[in-house]
């Protein structure tokens, strides 16, 4: 007889409330959709994720202490490029007093850059972040490209030319490049150039090509 009591009780309790949801569903129809999808979310979530199989652990070939291994890939690479650029710059004239030499910037952008990659590998050490993303090859190739097109032509076409010329190629690496945008800054990076290094700094850097020159 106790059982049958707590029984009927338990089918009077459930029926209380079921009619309680009914008459909250009526009146907030969109809520109460939107509630059970996150009831339901909360409970099965779990197991979605799990049985998804974009979900699967990726295998890393970075040692376990790197948590974030773009960060810490990409500050590397930094670092060793700032390391050739020192290296390519150590036999180039420093600075005279107050005036800069024509290896003061180079190795000063350098150091900057060696200090920044080594900053951005700490990162990837101590925080987590992506795995390796998929390496496309356009951007850097263009980008190396506008660096070799540069050095090719700054003493024969002057710092105008050459300064335009590889910042266009340079935005050829990105295919959401805007071009008129792109136009707009490359020139007024070009003319702050032109005043920077020849007139500011006192590098002797011709501006125009030498055919116009002569």
């Amino acid at each position: 007889m106790a059982l049958q009591r707590r029984l009927l009780s338990g089918s009077k309790a459930s029926w209380f409330c079921w009619r309680c949801l009914t008459k909250v569903a009526s009146k907030f129809p969109g809520q109460a959709s939107k509630l059970s999808k996150q009831a339901g979310d909360a409970a099965f979530g779990e197991g979605r994720m799990n049985a998804t199989p974009g979900q699967a652990p990726v295998k890393s070939i970075m040692p376990k202490w790197v948590r974030n291994e773009q960060d810490f890939v990409g500050g590397i690479a930094m670092m060793a490029i700032a390391a050739f650029a020192l290296w390519a710059s150590s036999d180039l004239q420093g600075m005279r007093g107050f005036s800069f030499g024509a290896g003061t910037a180079p190795r000063m952008f350098a150091t900057l850059l060696l200090i920044l990659g080594a900053g951005i590998t700490a990162v990837g050490i101590f925080t987590e972040g992506q795995h390796l993303a998929k390496y496309h090859w356009r951007g850097p190739f263009f980008v190396t490209l506008a660096i070799l097109s540069f050095s090719q032509t700054i003493r024969s076409m002057g710092m105008i030319f050459a300064a335009m010329t590889s910042f266009l190629i340079a935005a050829c690496g990105s295919a959401e490049t805007k071009w008129v945008e792109t136009i707009i800054v490359g020139a007024c990076l070009t003319a702050f150039c032109a005043l920077l290094f020849p007139y500011a700094l006192g590098l002797p850097l011709q501006l125009l090509p030498t055919f116009m020159i002569r």
